[in-house]
């Protein structure tokens, strides 16, 4: 029932619908973009003014019809609506047209089936597919006849169908969940670890074709698929990076955004998005070249709003200068000097050292600092804060007892004086305090480790 989604698109015709309220549109150009990447050749594009939605069939009798003649006139196999479609309007399409009909929607599942890789991603886009299928479900069988049935008992054989295929598409997606958490609870687990060990992670984030992939193979020295294509990436990959003044960090490479993201493709995505709520960093990685930058930006937001990421710090990446010859490379501060933009070429590698430099500056920004006493039995303390190259000096007493001068994030800090059982704070100089140097985000610390 749902492979038939997954497959490559062939001859093409593209409807596309203009209602009164044009900023909610969805844009013809990506839906193009969109249908090539999954396969598509574009045979024609039919543009639809209308004051309000048929409820039979979305565009009226009238434009059915010229929708059929082209299909016919260019022997095309699908048409692809550019707005969401209900199941009846979808069913009484394919009857009148007599090719298959898809929304938005159904043609972002393709490219997603296409793309996914990783057992983790095929269970993803299954699992938004027959999400997907389950509106449609009711439909799909009203060519079998719904009369009562005899001996007192009700339905006819096609309420039957429905029910056994119902009952299916529930246990197979309650199966796909269960795997699913069981992904989710290793990844969990493994960024439990990295931030036990305050490995701080750098999410990049963008409008799909904005470079990520690119970016990040040049960064990392990975191998990801990169592809002039919408959705080239579709499963998340992390790699470690070694900055001089941070150390280990990792680098997480995300799926693109568009606009208006189906909400069941955030739903299906939900463990893979949270890579990017649980970052210290976002690179929201910028086609400078792309006519319709504001809007991409606008877009990016807006999903980032929508997974709840909007409030981890961001720093701008304008991707391609190579193709805007009036624009230099290189970091651009603010007012009190903090990196909010950088300029740089994924693909001739121009201002990647500028990039690096401004995620290292952005990273150590808001540190506390403070001093410690360590005794011979502080041993984990001492290595937690070498390996993190926290510490700005030291000196030994008479006693030897080593003295410290440390520069740790707040969040960091609070993380190592947990991992140690309470050690970092313990070893405090000046300790009659009534509050740490980092608990001026306890609140925010804590509900982070819990």
């Amino acid at each position: 029932m749902a492979e038939k989604e997954f497959e490559s698109l062939g001859p093409t015709i593209l409807v596309h619908v203009e209602l009164p309220q044009a900023k909610n549109q969805e844009d013809l150009e990506e839906l193009h973009r969109l249908a090539e990447s999954a396969g598509a050749t574009i045979c024609d594009a039919i543009v639809c003014r209308r004051d309000g939605i048929d409820p039979r069939t979305y565009i009226g009798s009238g434009k059915v019809q010229e929708v059929a003649d082209a299909v016919r006139a260019h022997e095309a196999e699908v048409v692809v609506f550019n707005s969401p479609l209900t199941p009846a309007q979808e069913r009484n399409l394919e009857k009148e047209i007599g090719v298959r009909v898809m929304d938005r929607i159904a043609l972002i599942l393709v490219i997603f089936a296409m793309r996914a890789r990783t057992y983790e991603g095929k269970l993803q886009v299954e699992l938004a597919q027959l999400r997907y299928e389950q509106a449609r479900l009711v439909r799909g069988w009203t060519h079998l006849e719904r009369q009562k049935g005899g001996f007192g008992l009700r339905g006819g054989p096609g309420e039957t169908q429905i029910e056994l295929d119902r009952r299916a598409l529930r246990e197979r997606i309650g199966a796909i969940k269960e795997d699913l958490e069981v992904v989710a609870r290793r990844r969990e687990q493994n960024r439990q670890q990295r931030k036990k060990n305050a490995i701080p992670v750098v999410s990049f984030v963008g409008y799909t074709n904005a470079g990520k992939s690119t970016l990040f193979n040049r960064l990392t020295q990975s191998e990801v698929y990169a592809a002039d294509q919408l959705f080239a990436t579709l499963d998340p990959t992390l790699r470690n990076m070694v900055l001089p003044t941070i150390g280990k960090v990792v680098f997480a490479d995300t799926v693109g955004f568009i606009r208006h993201l189906p909400h069941e493709l955030v739903a299906a995505f939900r463990a893979t998005l949270e890579e990017t709520v649980q970052s210290d960093l976002l690179m929201h990685i910028i086609d400078i070249a792309d006519p319709r930058i504001e809007e991409n930006i606008e877009a990016v937001n807006a999903v980032l709003t929508q997974i709840k990421a909007d409030s981890v710090p961001a720093l701008l990446v304008f991707n391609k200068a190579d193709l805007k010859s009036e624009v230099a490379v290189g970091i651009v501060r603010d007012e009190s000097g903090r990196p909010i933009r950088v300029n740089v070429s994924a693909k001739t590698g121009a201002g990647l050292d500028d990039l690096l430099q401004a995620v290292s500056e952005l990273l150590t920004l808001d540190q506390c600092s403070f001093e410690l006493c360590l005794g011979p039995q502080d041993g984990k303390v001492r290595a937690l804060l070498y390996e993190l190259k926290a510490i700005d000096s030291s000196s030994y007493d008479e006693q030897g007892h080593e003295h410290l001068s440390v520069k740790l994030k707040p969040s960091d800090a609070a993380r190592l004086n947990k991992v140690t059982s309470g050690r970092l704070a313990a070893c405090l100089e000046n300790h009659n305090r009534k509050q740490l140097p980092w608990e001026q985000e306890e609140e925010l610390v804590f509900d982070d480790i819990d």
